[in-house]
């Protein structure tokens, strides 16, 4: 059994108005569920005793609530179907605007990829539907109204209520055990939904490439791997499922027997009267139907739960709204302090990367002064990349890293201007998609960023979705304009670019290189990332990474 995520109740005000309003709604539940079982016992030991409930005894009263009990929990039940439904929307909402804002906010971060953010914010979201319109209600009504009902049970016969405090607690240390065997296997289940999203994005994306090398038929198998690995993890999740189910269905059963042969033995004693009997007995049942009802609403709802969970710690390690979009400033960001000369640009003394418990990168020393263009080159997988992610906090590093005197990572991302490998471009105008970060920025400097990095595309022109309408070098190079537009409308004087060139020819690297070098002669220090000759032969120096010695 586990509660609502507190970081969800920090974060959503439809997830606070839920708990407020079904607290309200259990406790009215609750007692309606008491008038009703006190009202049935009434009449039937009226009916019993005397043949029928006397009439100036009140028997038109508790005819009426009998028949407002049970109109009262038929609501309630139904109140509970649009609160959990209404309660589902308006949190999916509130949570994929928070998303969509931070994946803008830290596009190009090397964890968020497309395939994972596809997935958290459709089935992944999609599944809280579950939770909150199954589990989550029953988990407020056993919170609620379980202590309601056990304590009129208590006052209407103290022994069946001291039966029912012991034994209650039972059902949750079965729910807890199976919870930690569930949670497991729904973590498995997970982890393989996100690498099927991601084998399949990665194959529709690559699909002409496969086809033209004549590799496509081969991912067929790779595809369906990994669905059989989905597949066997569903399958395990509904093992546990109904393995639990049938453990909770037989702890509630075994209890409320207890209950009923206490009573039982005691009516043919003598040692109480039928009403306060029947009463508890009428009551048990619903004394673990709550609790029951969690059990069994717990394993549809994990799979929100998971998802909830991702997204609440993709929001966590959101950066401060201060570093902006990748290689993009937010509006009205003041330019960084201009430190003493020594301190300038960008140091990295004996750095080592770490990257998924690995060490890519060990002992390098690094440093790029305004005013020069540095290429950082080494073999595929050598570490280039991680570098730049160590330097804007995207990967754990250790040594001495600093920007501008300030030790770089998160905190200092927003004195950097970088682009990374995949363009990330946006729909709208190339001209949008270039002061993103700056809307308010003078425009004579979008034409002066697209100059500098060899856009040949109007400004006006309108990209698709994603930046469709331009080929792999046209949005390279809006990329890289839109850092470049960054730097000169904050006045940042650190530049990072990632593989700037790979998707250029010759002529059109050598214009970039070129123009890199005049940009960084106005006073940055910009560091490029490359494996190309062309671009590392237009740099101040080069940085070996195979080595890590300045060549």
């Amino acid at each position: 059994m586990r509660p609502l995520d507190p970081r969800l109740l920090r974060r959503s005000r439809a997830a606070r108005g839920f708990l407020a309003a079904g607290g309200a709604l259990a406790l009215l539940q609750a007692s309606a569920t008491v008038a009703f079982a006190w009202a049935l016992s009434t009449l039937v030991v009226g009916l019993i005793e005397s043949g029928g409930p006397d009439v100036a005894g009140g028997a038109a009263t508790v005819v009426g609530v009998l028949l407002v009990g049970a109109s009262v929990r038929a609501l309630a039940g139904w109140a509970w179907e649009a609160l959990g439904s209404a309660g589902a929307m308006r949190v999916k909402s509130e949570l994929r605007d928070d998303l969509l804002r931070t994946l803008e906010e830290r596009a190009g971060g090397p964890e968020v990829t497309t395939a994972r953010a596809a997935t958290l914010l459709g089935p992944g979201l999609d599944a809280l539907d579950e939770y909150f319109g199954r589990y989550l209600p029953q988990l407020v009504l056993t919170a609620v109204a379980t202590p309601v009902l056990v304590a009129s049970a208590w006052a209407a016969d103290w022994v069946s209520g001291l039966i029912l405090v012991i034994v209650l607690p039972l059902i949750p240390v079965f729910m807890a055990l199976i919870g930690m065997a569930t949670e497991v296997v729904q973590r498995r289940q997970w982890q393989r939904l996100q690498s099927l999203s991601r084998g399949f994005l990665e194959v529709v994306g690559g699909l002409s490439t496969l086809m033209v090398f004549g590799r496509a038929e081969r991912q067929v198998g790779r595809i369906r791997s990994v669905t059989d690995e989905y597949r066997s993890s569903t399958m395990k999740v509904l093992r546990v499922t109904f393995l639990s189910g049938f453990t909770l269905e037989l702890a509630a059963s075994l209890s409320v027997a207890l209950v009923a042969v206490s009573i039982g033995l005691r009516l043919v004693a003598g040692d109480m009267s039928f009403a306060p009997g029947l009463f508890v007995l009428i009551l048990a049942p619903e004394v673990f139907l709550p609790i029951r009802n969690v059990g069994a609403a717990f394993h549809a709802s994990t799979a929100g739960l998971e998802a909830s969970r991702d997204a609440l710690d993709l929001l966590d390690d959101a950066p401060a709204p201060a570093a902006g979009v990748a290689g993009i400033a937010p509006t009205g960001e003041a330019a960084p302090a201009r430190p003493a000369p020594d301190a300038a640009g960008l140091h990295a003394r004996d750095l080592a990367v770490t990257r998924s418990g690995r060490t890519v990168v060990d002992g390098l020393d690094l440093d790029v002064a305004p005013g020069e263009l540095v290429a950082l080159t080494g073999a595929s997988g050598s570490g280039k990349s991680s570098v730049l992610a160590a330097v804007l906090g995207f990967a754990d590093a250790a040594g001495e890293l600093r920007i501008d005197g300030t030790p770089a990572g998160a905190a200092t991302r927003a004195a950097v201007a970088w682009a990374g490998q995949a363009p990330h471009l946006l729909e709208g105008t190339v001209a949008e998609n270039v002061r993103l970060g700056c809307p308010d920025a003078a425009p004579e400097l979008v034409d002066r960023a697209l100059a500098i990095a060899g856009v040949d595309v109007p400004a006006a022109l309108r990209l698709g979705p994603a930046g469709s309408g331009l080929s792999g070098g046209q949005a390279q190079r809006v990329a890289v304009a839109r850092a470049i537009h960054r730097a000169l409308a904050t006045g940042t004087r650190v530049v990072l670019l990632d593989e700037p060139s790979s998707a250029l020819d010759p002529d059109r690297e050598d214009a970039l290189g070129s123009a890199l070098r005049d940009f960084a002669r106005e006073g940055r220090a910009v560091l490029v990332t490359t494996h190309r000759e062309g671009l590392a032969a237009m740099a101040d120096r080069v940085v070996r990474l195979r080595e890590a010695a300045r060549v």
